[in-house]
């Protein structure tokens, strides 16, 4: 550097340092130029910043016992309180970074202008800062504008902000003094240091000396050494410099000068400095904090803790209120009953097993919740490909590409039902059947290859898994051992639209929603299939487009988790609920915060539900399509139960329920090659050769689960039957206004006869929108149904002012999770096969 250009900024410097001094009084002098002017402009909103954000904390997430299963968070944080921080590690700081700290009110203002000249003079630079600025600063930092999930693209202001909270430049020092003299003015001494010591970082996402003390030394910060205390202490001016993992003798000799700087302050004695120098880091060998994200719940809970962040971001949560909230989230998630349904899927399908997913649900029935107890995998959740783990929902999204096969049938039979039929009615079950009035295949042996009458429809041919079928059957025969003709006969009788309607009534709401290839429906694809939803795609849409009757065989891609939930709603006298995995949240306060879960409804009468479950109730029976896998493991438990299988034996399916559980099971091929799935020891993919169906491996995995399971409760009956709907009987049919206007729906229902009382509900659809109603189906004329409306908005989870019971398990101690990494993770029906 010239002398000249020294002198200039010394001069320079003398002028910055009365700005500085006077910048302070600016309360009681006014404006003191436009440099001091800059500094105060959002003194008061960065102020309000400080007063009004809370740190990141840990949000836990139990079981329903309140057992920690894993933890989410941004920054590994432990807070504590200054009678948790041991004398020594105080001291240290003090030494190091502020020995007037107990004399100055938040600046130091010899050090300020002595740190700007020298800055200014010199290629070295001074801090200056005291701990009060330095907690503001690193406040500002890690909390007010720390980099969130999509942050940058959403407020690039915070960007912008967080930038100048690190710049090295004068208008920052003055912003940080004014806000250091404001501070002192409100906290104690010994609660700005606490303060301090709860937000500064630690290097490895640790922030603040209660998780830095487990994460270094397996300690509490009241059990921190001096040697220890003085590492800790030395990390806060550079926690990335004097890292003792990365840098280990940069580290010592960091923590060598703290102890030291303890003695000058006759902290300590220097006999115990000597004592304290000899000592090794003393680290353990990599940091001690759980996982932070769903990897922490491990490769058997981990499906359920990933189905838990995103149920909570679909009903409301941001990604970031979940990942710094510090909340407790309490689940339905049952560690029991987990354990021996992944042990059955992985006996079943061992885990190794090339490209066959076996995914089992378990969802509790009820009249206001529907609670999800479990969700396995063959497939172990994780991060690690190689050792086969994934983040792919499998047991909850619509994973399963290939559909359900025969399960379908359900839906046929409950729009049957609500039309008037009954389980104990005779339908048609030919060997064989040409239908002329829908879409859906045209097998080669077709005896016709158009409609004669509309060029526009192909008829739709099928046959039986063989023909010892008899000609005509009970309903409930049929859906014990699952005829294919009869339920294409009955979707001719009732129509389309009522039997791809009430799969969704009934749970498959999602399910029915994605396109053909399960994913959202994309408006610019040229195949109709990926175009539309699944809803879209089956039913009729006028004369010429009439409805794509393989529905009933269930072709269509769906989620293992809502297919069980219709066993729920079937269980639960028609009542669908949203399966929730949430049975409480508490705030960092302890405070109940309430959740905008969609609304149950009466999906179809009590009656058509518990009159189906019996005619559902046959399929574990002998000559039932699961009757040898439920002697296999010695089921004698009433249940409701159907098969599936889907084309070229892709996937199979097995849905039962008890009236205290509903599960579902499906195994299907999730490789990037279509085979189909033989039933061998153990299974493998063989081509067009597949040999699976609902009753071998699916059936099976369920009844060897659901056995010890159930195990010490009571053996439950089903429901009782309703008459109406054993021999069938006319009933008045409630108009469907689900998607309609409020005044639309309200006219369309007085003018069926019924009452109507309308409530509005949160919702992202659009404002004034029916988003259910209950009932749906039949209901005697003059009822009242019940309309909830959209207000076309999510508000954020808003907290309870009634405090709750604070959680009764410690914070996270750690143990070395399965890595550090935020990654959040992250055909048609066969014609001639039964169930």
């Amino acid at each position: 550097m010239r002398v000249g250009d020294g002198l200039l900024k010394l001069v320079g410097l003398c002028l910055l340092a009365g700005v500085l001094v006077a910048g302070m009084l600016f309360p009681m002098v006014g404006a003191l130029g436009v440099v001091s002017n800059r500094a105060s402009d959002t003194i008061d909103s960065v102020s309000a910043d400080l007063v009004a954000t809370p740190p990141p904390l840990i949000t836990r997430i139990t079981d329903s016992k309140g057992k920690d299963i894993a933890y989410l968070y941004d920054q590994y944080r432990l807070p504590v309180t200054a009678d948790q921080i041991s004398p020594s590690m105080k001291a240290a700081l003090i030494s190091i970074e502020d020995r007037r700290f107990f004399e100055h009110h938040g600046v130091d203002w010899k050090g300020t202008i002595r740190a700007l000249i020298s800055n200014q003079t010199s290629e070295d630079t001074q801090g200056a800062s005291t701990l009060t600025q330095q907690y503001v600063k690193n406040y500002l930092i890690n909390v007010v504008y720390r980099d969130q999930v999509g942050e940058a693209d959403e407020d690039p202001g915070k960007k912008i902000e967080r930038e100048r909270a690190q710049e090295q430049t004068v208008t920052r020092k003055l912003r940080e003094a004014r806000l250091a003299i404001q501070l002192e003015q409100t906290m104690s001494k010994e609660e700005i240091l606490t303060g301090y010591l709860n937000v500064v970082e630690f290097t490895e996402r640790i922030f603040g000396i209660g998780s830095a003390a487990k994460a270094y030394f397996n300690t509490t910060p009241d059990k921190l050494t001096i040697a220890q205390s003085a590492l800790l202490a030395g990390m806060v001016n550079n926690p990335y410099l004097y890292s003792p993992w990365s840098n280990p003798e940069e580290s010592l000799r960091r923590r060598n000068l703290v102890i030291d700087a303890m003695v000058e302050t006759k902290s300590i004695s220097q006999e115990a400095a000597t004592t304290a120098k000899a000592e090794t880091l003393g680290i353990l060998p990599e940091p001690v904090k759980p996982a932070a994200n769903c990897v922490g719940a491990g490769p058997d809970y981990g499906f359920f803790c990933q189905y838990v962040e995103e149920y909570l971001m679909d009903i409301g949560f941001t990604a970031d209120q979940l990942y710094t909230g510090g909340y407790t989230i309490k689940t339905s998630f049952d560690a029991a009953a987990t354990r021996i349904a992944k042990q059955a899927a992985e006996h079943q399908v061992p885990k190794t097993t090339k490209d066959i997913n076996n995914s089992m649900a378990i969802v509790r029935p009820g009249k206001e919740r529907h609670e999800v107890v479990a969700l396995v995998s063959n497939r172990d959740y994780g991060l690690n490909m190689d050792a086969g783990q994934t983040t792919i929902g499998y047991p909850y999204g619509v994973e399963n590409k290939f559909g359900a096969g025969s399960i379908y049938k359900i839906f046929t039979s409950a729009a049957y039902l609500e039309k008037g039929g009954g389980i104990n009615n005779s339908i048609r079950t030919p060997a064989h059947h040409v239908s002329n009035k829908f879409t859906g295949g045209n097998p080669a042996n077709c005896p016709q290859t158009s409609n004669p009458t509309d060029g526009n429809t192909t008829w739709y041919c099928l046959s039986n898994a063989s023909d010892s079928y008899p000609s005509s059957m009970t309903l409930r025969k049929a859906l014990a051992t699952s005829p294919n003709t009869g339920f294409v006969i009955l979707e001719e009788i009732i129509g389309m639209d009522a039997v791809v309607d009430m799969a969704s009534r009934l749970g498959l709401r999602e399910s029915m929603a994605t396109n053909m290839d399960g994913n959202t429906p994309d408006p610019t694809a040229e195949m109709y299939e990926r175009k539309v939803s699944q809803s879209e795609f089956f039913r009729s849409k006028g004369p010429n487009r009439p409805g794509n009757a393989s529905f009933t065989l269930g072709p269509a891609p769906l989620s293992t988790l809502e297919l069980a939930n219709v066993g729920a709603t079937l269980m639960s006298g028609g009542v669908w609920c949203p399966p929730t995995p949430i049975v409480e949240v508490l705030d960092r306060e302890g405070r109940k915060v309430h959740i905008a879960e969609p609304p149950c409804e009466q999906a179809v009468s009590k009656g058509l539900a518990n009159t189906l479950v019996h005619g559902l109730s046959d399929d574990d029976k002998p000559g039932g399509t699961a009757g040898q896998a439920a002697a296999q493991f010695n089921w004698t438990r009433p249940i409701l139960g159907k098969t599936g299988t889907t084309q070229q034996h892709r996937s199979a399916g097995f849905i039962g329920a008890t009236p205290q559980l509903s599960a579902a099971v499906l195994t299907f091929n999730d490789g990037t090659r279509p085979q189909g799935i033989c039933d061998t020891t153990p299974p493998s993919l063989c081509g067009d050769s597949g040999n699976i169906y609902g009753g071998k491996i699916p059936a099976r995995t369920w009844f060897e689960a659901m056995g010890p399971i159930h195990q010490g409760s009571k053996v439950m009956q089903l429901p009782p039957i309703d008459q109406r709907y054993v021999n069938g009987g006319p009933e008045a049919q409630v108009p469907d206004v689900v998607g309609d206007s409020e005044q639309e729906a309200v006219d369309t229902l007085k003018r069926a006869g019924y009452e109507v009382v309308t409530d509005e509900i949160n919702s992202s659809q659009a404002k004034g929108t029916v988003v259910s109603q209950s009932p749906r189906g039949n209901a005697l004329r003059g009822e009242t149904i019940t309309l909830r409306i959209s207000t076309g908005y999510v508000p954020p989870p808003q907290t309870s002012d009634e405090p709750s019971t604070p959680p009764s398990s410690p914070p996270p101690s750690g143990g070395n999770g399965p890595g550090d990494n935020n990654g959040r993770p992250g055909g048609g029906g066969r014609p001639g096969e039964p169930g």
